[in-house]
């Protein structure tokens, strides 16, 4: 398992976060092919891979295998997964606002051809759906299979406020970014690619290419210039992409390990408040009846201060840990009560998502 780099939450907070998603009208865009792409650029020469002039050869490669899908409240993008008709492409693209996946979606393919999608499945943990037409033959794309080194070169490909088929490229900025639980994403995203090519509305759930033209992940989310930030985008990798389709695929649900608690930051004033013995940790609030956590004996004010061998100085740092389990694992949980400190033995369950 890959070790993660925390996101400082004091950098970014999680209501700075845009999900690239949805534009906020399914109104159609220009048409374009692949052999007019409208193209921008973040860097001069991207390091490691190529720079700019590989970005047309780039572009022809992948182009053909990223569609833009139409919603009843928007649109986004997605990426061709097997020439059989599955495409995969965000969770939030192809779910209402309140995070129920449509049935159908209208899909555009490179090119300016239409067809119906059906939703097969979304796992709101990761945000990755996959959807299904009825079209055999299509250019599949080719995916990483490992992560991309930092500074390497990277092609967006999307339909950004419903500009279908426009190319942003930059470079690797950063592996490993974890973001806090919001509203929007209550697991966190967790353990996403960061780059500084240009990422806007309407891009999620596209393609995001190396030099060679292999898709290293689908566009996720950006911070939006409002907060501060210059070219800072997030992308859900490969690995994450096709493991969650492969499992959608086969069976309709995604399995991820379970705890049963809800938990919370603490924060200096919630600390003083309630008199909490450390500052470092993730607050239990609640524990489900039944759960792992509750059949192993966590309490509601119980401060989780490791997880698996893993410090957790805060809920993110608990959702990495998490997520690095498998359903049914074993893990020792050591919890801060009042001011004895003790080991909890829990078998995690399976939280399973679907449609």
């Amino acid at each position: 398992m890959t070790s993660f780099r925390i996101y400082p939450a004091a950098a970014v907070t999680a209501a700075a976060l845009a999900l690239a998603g949805c534009t906020g009208s399914p109104a159609p865009g220009p048409t374009s092919t692949a052999a007019s792409p409208s193209v921008s650029a973040s860097a001069a020469t991207p390091a490691g891979g190529g720079g700019l002039p590989a970005v047309p050869g780039v572009v022809k490669e992948v182009e053909p295998s990223v569609v833009t899908i139409r919603t009843e409240i928007g649109l986004g993008s997605g990426v061709i997964y097997h020439s059989d008709g599955s495409i995969v492409t965000d969770a939030h693209v192809i779910e209402n606002e309140q995070k129920q996946p449509f049935k159908n979606v209208q899909v555009q393919f490179a090119d300016g051809s239409q067809a119906q999608g059906t939703v097969l499945g979304v796992d709101d943990v990761t945000d990755v759906g996959v959807i299904k037409v009825d079209r055999t033959g299509l250019p599949a794309a080719k995916f990483a299979t490992s992560d991309p080194e930092v500074g390497s070169m990277t092609v967006v490909i999307g339909s950004p406020l419903g500009l279908e088929e426009t190319v942003t490229a930059g470079i690797v900025s950063s592996l490993h970014r974890n973001m806090p639980p919001s509203k929007e994403s209550p697991h966190g995203a967790i353990d996403l690619l960061q780059t500084d090519a240009p990422i806007s509305p309407g891009n999620s759930g596209g393609a995001v290419a190396d030099s060679t033209g292999q898709v290293i992940g689908l566009s996720e989310a950006y911070l939006p210039p409002s907060s501060g930030a210059v070219a800072i985008g997030f992308v859900t990798p490969s690995s994450t992409v096709t493991n969650v389709a492969d499992q959608l695929l086969a069976s309709g649900s995604v399995k991820h390990a379970a705890l049963g608690v809800v938990p919370t930051d603490i924060t200096p004033q919630l600390a003083q408040r309630f008199s909490l013995p450390a500052t470092a940790g993730a607050l239990v609030v609640s524990v489900s009846q039944g759960s792992p956590a509750d059949q192993a004996g966590m309490k509601a004010g119980d401060i989780i201060t490791k997880f698996a061998q893993n410090q957790i100085g805060n809920v993110t740092d608990l959702l990495v840990a998490l997520r690095k389990q498998d359903p049914g694992q074993q893990v020792d949980i050591v919890v801060q009560r009042g001011s004895a400190s003790q080991t909890l033995h829990v078998t995690l369950g399976n939280l399973a998502t679907g449609p």
